[in-house]
């Protein structure tokens, strides 16, 4: 589904996310480059909670920007399909041959800051990423890969234990608001 269609047709869980829809759609209607991140203020993003089939575990990411266990997802790159977007990060972060989804509709939408870090040996500014969020699903059982160039480990981790790998307090918030709606 296309971009704007999804995030105009995603049913907020609250007042925030009222409000950040808002944002997002505004940004999009004065930003036609937000599917590129050489939009250097703010441009989208797609990712994705992976459940295990029992729905008591997530798999994630080591990211070695962030230095945080962190879910998988990327920049659009000019895609407009965000869920396809997050299926490839998905599988390009994990090395999942197979990944179900558990809903089409977008599971949240976030302004997230990225702070300046260095890329690829080179600098990059501080600007927002517009996260749209998808759910999916995929088998224990299938092996697994890190993506050197992005993440240093690659494991499932109950969802119960999140606190104690999530270094990063916001993006807690952000876990935690999507587990409790789903």
């Amino acid at each position: 589904m296309d971009y704007l269609t999804a995030i105009t047709q995603f049913k907020p869980g609250s007042a925030q996310e009222q409000v950040d829809q808002q944002t997002f759609l505004g940004f999009i209607k004065k930003n036609p480059d937000v599917l590129l991140r050489e939009n250097k203020i703010a441009h989208l993003t797609s990712s994705a909670l992976i459940f295990n089939p029992q729905q008591d575990k997530l798999l994630m990411i080591y990211h070695n920007i962030y230095q945080s266990w962190s879910w998988t997802g990327g920049h659009a790159d000019g895609e407009s399909d965000l869920l396809e977007v997050a299926i490839r990060e998905a599988k390009e972060e994990t090395g999942l041959n197979e990944v179900t989804i558990i809903s089409d509709k977008i599971s949240s939408l976030d302004i997230l800051p990225v702070f300046s870090h260095i890329k690829n040996n080179q600098p990059v500014s501080a600007h927002l990423h517009l996260s749209v969020a998808y759910l999916l699903q995929a088998s224990e059982n299938e092996p697994l890969t890190i993506k050197p160039d992005e993440n240093s480990g690659v494991k499932w981790i109950a969802i119960n234990e999140l606190a104690n790998y999530v270094s990063e307090a916001h993006m807690l918030v952000v876990y935690d608001k999507i587990l409790n709606k789903r």
